[in-house]
C-alpha cells in the first residue's frame, strides 16, 4: 500500500517548528485507502474509531464507495500503521487503485463457505424433518440444553458443521464490533449464533449463520451495483496516451504525461487529458463530460476534455492539466466525496437507529428472560422468540436506504452532464419551490448576434449586412463584433465590393457615443445610432423601401436571408413605399430589448440592423417544464435595463422579472424569494457576479462548468455543458430521489415494526426475520434506489429549437 496522492506540504521536507507536533497544515499527507468491505455507516464508524489515533488529522469515510480519505502527519504515523489500524478493526485494505467492486463476489472464500454451510443446513433439515428414520443418534449426553438429556444426531451434527463453515466471518466481525464497543448487526448476529449454540438450538444457530451470510453477500452485491456506476465514470478516461516526442509517437501511462506535451488522438479514440487542439479538426463526442449528445466540431484553439471521444478527424492536442486534475478526474472525485456527506434523511435514520436498536435489544432480552415467568410456556420457545427479536433489532435496511439512493442519483446525474456535489444538495434540489434565473448567459446565449435586418431604399438584406460588415470590421465595440461575425457567417462581407470581391476601406473613424464612419471604395458610409442619422438630416419617420422591402427576421435560424418573413408592412407614398422608423420600427425593436444600428451614406439610408443577446431556443420550454414539475415561482434576476429584461421575461414566460440589480441586490432578491416561498429556492447563473447569489440560495446551480475550475469547485450543482435543458432534469431527478428515500425509509420502518410486534407473539421465525427483515428489505431498498439510474433528461419537442426560436 502506498499514498495515492502527493503530500500537500513542500517537497523539501517538514516546515513545522521542532516542537509543533506536526500541526502545521502544510506538513500533512493525504492518503486514500480502499476498504471494500466498509459498506454501511456502522462499518464507517468502526473504521473512524480505529483511525482515532495520534497523527491523524482528519478522516473522511465514504461507505457507499468503500473509500477512506484521511490526512496525517508523517512525523507521527505512517501508511503501514494506518493500514494496520483499519485491518485490526476487521476490514481488509485493498490496493489503492481498487474501486471497491468485488468482481468475484460469488466465487470468493466467504461465498464458497456460505454455500457449503447451506448444504450442511439442507442435510440437517432433510434428516430431521423429511427422513427422520435415517437420522442416526450418534451420542447421548445428559443435562444439556432446555430438555435435559441431549442426543447428538446426524441432523444436529450437520447444523453444527453449517455453523462451523458459515459462521467464522460473522463471529470474527462480531469480535471486532465488541472490541470497538459498536452495537451493530455483526455483534447482534454473533450473540445470536453463540447463544443459540449454548442453549442447544443448533438449527436456529445454523439458520442464522447461513442466511445472514447469504444476506451479507446479497447486500454487498447490491452495494457493488451502486459502486459500478461510479466505476463507469472512472473508466471514461483512458489509462494511456500517445505522446509526440522527438518526432515520433510513444504510448505512455497518462500519469507520465507532462503539461504542455502534445498528444495524438485518432478517430475512435478517447481524449486522454484535458487540452487545446493545436493541429487537425474533427467532431468530438463530449457526452461523457457534458451530457451533450451532439458531437462538437473542434478546430485549432478549441478546448477538449479527457474522456471525450474523437469521432472523426486526426487531432493533435496540447495537454493543459495532468491526469489527476482533468475535468473528468475532478468530477469523479467530487461525486465520490459527495457520497460521504450525510443528508437530513441519513441523520434522521442514524439518530433513529441509535435509539431503536438498544430498545429492541432490551426487548429481546426481556422476551427471552421474562416470557416464561410472566406469560408461561417453555423456556426454549421464549428464547427463540427473543432471538428472533434480536435479529429484528438490526437496522441494516433503513440505514443503507438513503446512501444507495444518493450514490445512484449522483452518479446518474454525472453520466448526464450534471455534477451534484453531495447528497444534501440532491435532497435540497428536490425540495425547491422557486427558481431564480440569471438572464445573460443563462436564459440568453451570453453573446450579441444580429437578429433583424431592415433593408431600405433599393438595397436588399445582403447588401445592408455586407456594407455594415465592411464598416464595422475595424471597430472593437461588441455590437460591431456581432455584425462582423454575422456577415462572415453569411458569406456576404464582400457583397458590396467590386467585381473582384474586395471592398477598399479607408478613413475609418470611431464617432464617440454615436457609431463609426469609413469610406468604402471612396464613398463615405456611416453605421451607428438613430440619433447619428437624425443629426445628418434624415427624416426617420419616412424611410423609403422597395416593393419587397420589410423587416427581415430569422438570424437565429439557417437561411435567414432566403427564407425570412416580413413582420412589418410598409406604407404607400407618392414615391413608392416607406417605413416609419422613428415611431414604429425602431421603438418596436428596442422594446424587444435590441440595440438598433442604422447604416447609410450622407445622402441615403441603406438599412437597419438589430443586435441582441438572443434568447436560448429552449428557454421558454425550460420555464414551462419547471412549472410542470411543480416549481411555483420562476423569477429572472438581471443587471440589465428594465425594458430589455421585461422583453426577455415575457418571451420565456417567467413569473417575475427583477432588473438593474447589482450583485448584492441579487443576493437580497434571492433571500426575499426564499422568505416568501414555502420550500427552498435555487439560483442558476454563469458569471462571477452571480456567485454571491448562488451562495445565498438553498441550491446554487452553475451553467457551463466544464473546464471551469471555479464553477466546479464552488457550485452546489454544476451543469457541465452550456445546456439549460439539464435544469429541469436536476429538479426532476432530485424530486424522484427524495421520494425514493422517503419510500425506502418508510417501507423499512414499517416492515421492522411488523416484525418487532410479531416476534414476541411467535408469528415471526428466525428465518423470516433474516429473509424478510434483513435480506429482503436490503435488496428491496437497494433495487428501488438503483431505479434512479434510469431517469433521463427530457428534451424539448423540437430538438434543435431553431424553428421555435424563429417563430417566437
Amino acid at each position: 500500500m502506498s499514498d495515492s496522492r502527493e503530500p500537500t506540504g513542500p517537497d523539501d521536507g517538514p516546515t513545522d517548528p521542532p516542537d509543533s507536533g506536526g500541526t502545521d497544515p502544510s506538513h500533512r499527507t493525504e492518503l486514500r485507502l480502499s476498504v471494500p468491505d466498509m459498506d454501511c455507516s456502522s462499518c464507517a464508524g468502526k473504521v473512524e474509531g480505529a483511525l482515532d489515533r495520534e497523527g491523524v488529522r482528519s478522516v473522511d469515510t465514504r461507505p457507499t464507495t468503500g473509500v477512506v480519505v484521511l490526512t496525517y502527519d508523517p512525523d507521527l504515523t505512517d501508511v503501514e500503521a494506518l493500514t494496520a489500524a483499519v485491518e485490526r478493526a476487521g476490514y481488509a485494505v485493498a490496493d489503492a487503485e481498487s474501486d471497491g467492486v468485488a468482481d468475484d463476489l460469488f466465487t470468493s472464500p466467504r461465498a464458497i463457505a456460505t454455500a457449503v454451510g447451506g448444504v450442511f443446513l439442507a442435510v440437517g433439515l432433510v434428516l430431521e424433518w423429511l427422513l427422520p428414520g435415517l437420522d442416526p443418534t450418534l451420542l447421548t449426553l445428559g443435562g444439556v440444553g432446555f430438555l435435559g438429556p441431549y442426543a447428538v444426531t446426524g441432523a444436529s451434527v450437520a447444523y453444527l458443521l453449517a455453523v462451523a463453515v458459515a459462521g467464522p466471518p460473522i463471529l470474527r466481525n462480531g469480535f471486532y464490533s465488541l472490541r470497538g464497543l459498536s452495537l451493530d448487526i455483526d455483534l447482534l448476529m454473533s450473540v445470536g449464533v453463540v447463544a443459540a449454540l449454548l442453549v442447544d438450538l443448533p438449527f436456529e444457530a445454523a439458520t442464522l449463520a447461513v442466511l445472514f451470510s447469504v444476506a451479507e453477500l446479497l447486500e454487498r452485491y447490491s452495494i457493488d451495483r451502486a459502486r459500478t456506476s461510479l466505476r463507469e465514470l472512472m473508466e471514461l478516461s483512458p489509462d494511456e496516451a500517445v505522446v509526440i516526442r522527438d518526432g515520433g509517437e510513444e504510448t505512455v501511462p497518462v500519469e507520465r504525461v507532462a503539461t504542455g506535451e502534445r498528444l495524438a488522438v485518432r478517430p475512435g479514440e478517447r481524449v486522454p487529458l484535458d487540452g487545446i487542439v493545436r493541429e487537425g479538426s474533427g467532431a468530438v463526442d463530449e457526452s461523457p463530460i457534458t451530457g451533450e449528445s451532439v458531437p462538437a466540431e473542434k478546430a485549432p484553439g478549441d478546448e477538449v476534455y479527457a474522456g471525450s471521444i474523437n469521432e472523426a478527424g486526426y487531432l493533435e492536442i496540447e495537454a493543459t492539466a495532468p491526469a489527476s486534475e482533468s475535468t473528468i478526474a475532478r468530477v469523479v472525485e467530487l461525486v465520490e466525496a459527495a457520497n460521504g456527506e450525510e443528508t437530513r434523511a441519513e441523520r434522521f435514520v442514524d439518530r433513529f437507529a441509535s435509539v431503536y436498536t438498544p430498545i429492541v435489544v432490551v426487548g429481546a432480552i426481556a422476551t427471552a428472560a421474562l416470557g416464561p415467568v410472566l406469560v408461561g410456556g417453555g423456556a426454549e420457545t421464549w428464547f427463540v422468540r427473543g432471538l428472533t427479536l434480536l435479529v429484528v433489532a438490526c437496522p441494516c435496511a433503513f440505514v443503507i436506504s438513503t446512501p444507495v439512493s444518493v450514490v445512484s442519483g449522483v452518479t446518474a446525474a454525472a453520466r448526464n452532464g450534471v455534477l451534484i456535489k453531495g447528497g444534501e444538495h440532491l435532497e435540497a434540489a428536490g425540495d425547491v419551490d422557486a427558481v431564480a434565473l440569471d438572464k445573460t448567459g443563462t436564459l440568453t446565449r451570453g453573446e450579441l448576434s444580429v437578429t433583424d435586418v431592415v433593408p431600405l431604399g433599393g438595397r436588399d438584406a445582403a447588401d445592408v449586412l455586407a456594407c455594415a460588415t465592411a464598416i464595422e470590421r475595424r471597430s472593437e465595440h461588441p455590437v460591431a463584433a456581432a455584425v462582423v461575425s454575422r456577415g462572415e457567417e453569411a458569406g456576404v462581407d464582400a457583397a458590396a465590393g467590386d467585381e473582384a470581391g474586395a471592398t477598399e476601406v479607408t478613413g475609418f473613424e470611431a464617432l464617440t457615443g454615436e457609431g463609426v464612419r469609413a469610406d468604402l471604395d471612396g464613398e463615405t458610409h456611416y453605421a451607428g445610432k438613430p440619433s447619428l442619422f437624425a443629426d445628418l438630416g434624415f427624416d426617420l419617420s419616412h424611410a423609403h423601401v422597395r416593393s419587397d422591402g420589410g423587416v427581415v427576421r430569422g438570424a437565429e435560424r439557417p437561411g435567414w436571408a432566403e427564407d425570412a418573413a416580413a413582420t412589418a408592412e410598409p406604407e404607400p407614398c407618392d414615391h413608392g413605399q416607406y417605413l416609419d422608423l422613428a415611431s414604429e420600427t425602431i421603438p418596436r425593436l428596442q422594446a424587444e430589448g435590441k440595440t438598433v444600428v442604422l447604416v447609410g451614406t450622407e445622402d441615403e439610408l441603406e438599412g437597419v440592423i438589430a443586435v441582441a443577446d438572443t434568447v436560448r431556443p429552449e428557454a421558454a420550454w425550460v420555464v414551462d417544464r419547471l412549472h410542470d414539475l411543480g416549481i411555483e415561482r420562476v423569477a429572472m434576476l438581471t443587471g440589465d435595463n428594465e425594458r430589455t429584461a421585461r422583453a426577455i421575461g415575457d418571451r420565456v414566460g417567467v413569473d417575475e422579472v427583477r432588473a438593474e440589480l447589482l450583485p448584492d441586490e441579487k443576493v437580497a432578491a434571492v433571500r426575499e424569494i426564499a422568505a416568501e416561498t414555502e420550500g427552498g429556492v435555487a439560483m442558476v447563473g454563469d458569471g462571477i457576479n452571480d456567485a454571491p447569489a448562488l451562495a445565498a440560495a438553498d441550491v446554487g446551480i452553475a451553467m457551463g462548468a466544464a473546464g471551469t475550475d471555479t464553477a466546479i469547485e464552488t457550485a452546489d450543482v454544476a451543469l457541465m455543458a452550456d445546456d439549460l435543458t439539464r435544469l429541469p432534469y436536476v429538479v426532476d431527478l432530485s424530486a424522484r430521489a427524495g421520494d425514493t428515500i422517503r419510500r425506502n425509509i418508510g417501507a423499512s420502518l414499517a416492515v421492522k415494526a411488523v416484525l418487532a410486534a410479531g416476534a414476541p407473539l411467535g408469528y415471526v421465525s428466525v428465518a423470516m426475520a433474516v429473509v424478510v427483515g434483513d435480506m429482503g428489505m436490503s435488496l428491496g431498498v437497494t433495487g428501488n434506489a438503483l431505479r434512479l439510474g434510469n431517469v433521463e433528461p427530457a428534451e424539448p419537442p423540437e430538438a434543435d429549437g431553431e424553428s421555435a426560436a424563429a417563430d417566437a
